[in-house]
């Protein structure tokens, strides 16, 4: 949805020993005021998409239930 979100996923796939990397954020500036869905994105290589998507899934569902899914650095 957003860079907060995106560097979140990021973060979350490269402790689980995934690289990933963020794209867009910086264009979020220069849409002003209008919401800028759907210009942030979250790479993986392509032979870590299917884990990449499985363990997003995961943090998407325990994100409603408890912060366990947040690095401990962050908390």
């Amino acid at each position: 949805m957003n860079s907060i979100e995106a560097h979140s996923i990021k973060i979350y796939l490269i402790s689980n020993g995934i690289d990933a990397r963020v794209g867009g954020d910086y264009l979020q500036g220069a849409m002003g005021e209008l919401p800028a869905l759907g210009i942030v994105r979250v790479f993986v290589d392509e032979k870590d998409e299917i884990r990449a998507k499985k363990l997003i899934r995961e943090m998407r569902d325990t994100a409603d239930d408890d912060d366990s899914w947040i690095p401990p650095a962050l908390r």
